[in-house]
């Protein structure tokens, strides 16, 4: 609530949006009745509270013709903190693990939060095997066979389209000696699969029991990850709600789909209190499941798997 009201105050543009929705800082008595603000407003405006300048700046991937979102960093280093807790609070420290890349389309292009974020694992991590392979799947391969010789604890992290290549080039026996983690996105890469069959693909050409998946975006600092049960449980900055499709203001209970709606106190210089795109269910555990996009929003990079929506 503090936050909401600084925000409020000090981000002209969050200020008016709360006050055309008749949910000005005198309105809102609890977090049920804060607004959310839509992350296209990333697309549009630079969303700042305070006035401060930019250390450096987050940008989307985007397809051809899409404006791609705009995240302002105002400190990097706290960036970077947040996420090493938001991986901490489910993993153990980042250091202690070895970090295995595959990030084609991320690397390439400069302006990737999900790049900075394991940049920085990989440079403090333990292991000096640890590294980015872009289109070296062959070196991928080598050194987690290393890794594995050597009973590191390893994470092979890469984006769906390029694991499933990864997979079908190099079919492994790797049982629990790896965690293998998806960020989403096949990106023009094939036809948009349903999360389930892209874990069930991965699991039965890597040998891996589960697979792991890390669900962030250009406009969140905090991230949340998922153990291969489907549910993804946030960072402790990170807290998530669902509204109705229909009525930003109609919470539809646990368990019930709708727009998944983010508070991110990791984003207090920017926006915390944001409606993703992406549809959803909570559960009382705080836990979330992506189900699926809102039909009409742009095709992004992560996330795009479509499940069952009943």
């Amino acid at each position: 609530m503090a936050l909401f009201r600084w925000q409020y105050r000090a981000n002209p543009l969050y200020g008016r949006f709360c006050d055309l929705l008749h949910r000005g800082e005198g309105r809102v008595m609890g977090m049920e009745d804060i607004p959310f603000l839509p992350v296209s407003f990333f697309k549009t405006h630079i969303l700042h509270s305070g006035e401060w300048n930019p250390e450096r700046v987050f940008t989307s991937s985007a397809t051809t013709g899409v404006v791609p979102s705009r995240h302002d960093v105002r400190s990097y280093a706290w960036y970077l903190e947040t996420a090493e807790a938001c991986f901490s609070a489910r993993y153990g420290s980042p250091a202690d693990r070895a970090w295995l890349a595959l990030l084609p389309g991320y690397l390439e292009r400069e302006g990737s939060s999900l790049v900075g974020m394991v940049d920085h694992f990989i440079r403090h991590s333990s292991y000096r095997e640890s590294g980015f392979f872009l289109d070296d799947l062959a070196g991928l391969k080598r050194q987690a066979d290393l890794l594995i010789s050597r009973k590191a604890p390893v994470i092979v992290l890469g984006v769906t389209h390029a694991l499933l290549k990864f997979a079908e080039r190099f079919p492994s026996d790797w049982g629990d000696r790896v965690i293998v983690m998806e960020t989403g996105g096949m990106k023009g890469h094939g036809p948009e699969m349903v999360r389930g069959e892209v874990h069930r693909l991965l699991r039965e050409r890597l040998g891996t029991p589960v697979i792991h998946s890390e669900y962030g975006m250009t406009e969140l600092f905090s991230q949340a990850y998922s153990t291969g049960d489907g549910r993804f449980i946030p960072g402790p900055s990170m807290w998530v709600t669902v509204r109705d499709i229909n009525d930003p203001f109609a919470f539809p209970g646990y368990g019930r789909s709708g727009v998944l709606c983010i508070i991110d106190l990791a984003n207090y210089a920017t926006q915390a209190f944001l409606a993703t795109q992406d549809i959803g269910r909570v559960y009382p555990d705080g836990s979330f499941e992506v189900l699926g996009r809102l039909d009409g929003s742009d095709i992004r990079g992560c996330n795009l798997m479509v499940g069952d929506l009943d």
